[in-house]
């Protein structure tokens, strides 16, 4: 059994324009990215490159409309290889027009066309949550099924991750929470993974030390000091990203799409919502288990008991950084907690299969009444 798969390359630098000299980007290139990330640190490089700038085709997360615009208009030239530099959304989309052009890319999520890579993939985060640039994962909002789908194929790994701390450095103070914090989950989903090893807990553990000790030097120092941090928190998100690119991520993650995918909660902010209410439910159904260890780990570095109430004291810590809302205050209707519930079990078996242990439908939609 495969218990570690590193890939891509990593990279480190200390401003694009050492990288780009470095990768030799020019003329075949596409660089996938924002203007407002062009502008202060790809303008003056004067690259001979194409540009495509994402919100030119659709704000927010990324959805099969805003793909299948941003597809149509790679296809117009024979690139080598795209270049994606930004959050989430810039990546997620990126890993998908290095494929074999399809006119509707919810075919690739489904999975009823061949998915074959035929231009190499280079991808530079500027958040600190999504770890995306080590993983084959890929996330996008399905409109037709009002909820998010994922594709993990081994075709979507980029052939070399770059990390710029530089680049992160800029992030506004919310954007910074809400992408750190989904690191996080990510790091502690994978920790209680069913496929989580020795190998994945060096990753999941030093991620979750990283963040958790950022956080609170930030509540005692104020938001500014994220700024001294911001190698720490893209080297955790990374670490995050190695370790639930193993082991897959779990409940937390499979309630949250219906959330985004309906209300366009920010993913990282939608995984907050759920997380403290899921854990409790593992708590409650399994203590023994690989919890007790991560209670354990979240004691120590929370200075506090390594019991149950662990979980108030991580909620207090975070709610300092990113308010904790009732799933109402986003417009969800009680109606629609059983449709949600519903939506998870149909839509979402590749992510619960990673749970730490098995919840029903009915257990399910218990953690949204009690999150509304």
């Amino acid at each position: 059994m495969a218990i570690l798969k590193v890939q891509p390359a990593l990279h480190r630098f200390n401003s694009f324009k050492e990288f780009a000299a470095t990768f030799e980007i020019g003329e075949l290139d596409c660089i996938f990215t924002n203007e407002f990330i062009y502008e202060p640190f790809m303008k003056d490089a004067d690259l001979k490159s194409d540009f495509i700038f994402q919100e030119k085709f659709g704000t927010g997360e990324p959805s099969d409309e805003m793909i299948n615009a941003i597809m149509a208009k790679v296809k117009e030239k024979e690139y080598k290889r795209i270049i994606a530099v930004g959050g989430g959304t810039i990546i997620d989309i990126s890993k998908l027009l290095a494929l074999r052009y399809v006119s509707d890319c919810k075919d690739f999520f489904e999975k009823t066309v061949p998915i074959v890579k035929d231009k190499k993939l280079v991808i530079l985060p500027t958040t600190c949550g999504t770890g995306s640039e080590v993983t084959n994962i890929s996330i996008a909002e399905i409109k037709s099924k009002r909820t998010k789908m994922g594709l993990a194929v081994d075709e979507l790994y980029p052939e070399d991750a770059v990390l710029i701390p530089e680049m992160i450095r800029t992030l506004p103070f919310p954007v910074f929470c809400t992408s750190s914090v989904d690191a996080l989950i990510h790091a502690i989903e994978s920790f209680v993974a069913p496929r989580s090893n020795p190998y994945t807990e060096l990753f999941s553990t030093r991620a979750i030390k990283l963040i958790l000790r950022g956080y609170k030097a930030i509540v005692e120092k104020g938001p500014d000091h994220r700024h001294e941090l911001a190698e720490d928190f893209l080297v955790a998100s990374n670490y995050a990203g190695i370790a639930f690119g193993n082991t897959g991520v779990g409940a937390v993650h499979a309630m949250s799409y219906p959330l985004g995918g309906v209300y366009h909660v920010p993913h990282g902010e939608a995984n907050y919502q759920l997380f403290v209410e899921v854990f409790k439910a593992y708590q409650h159904k399994n203590p023994q288990g690989s919890i007790k260890r991560l209670n354990e780990l979240l004691g120590r570095v929370l200075g506090v008991p390594a019991d149950e109430g662990v979980y108030d004291v991580l909620d207090q810590l975070l709610s300092q950084l990113i308010p904790l809302k009732q799933l109402r205050e986003y417009g969800m209707q009680e109606q629609e907690i059983e449709a949600f519930a519903d939506s998870v079990m149909a839509a979402q078996q590749r992510l619960l299969a990673n749970n730490y242990v098995e919840l029903s439908r009915d257990e399910i939609r218990d953690i949204y009444k009690a999150r509304f």
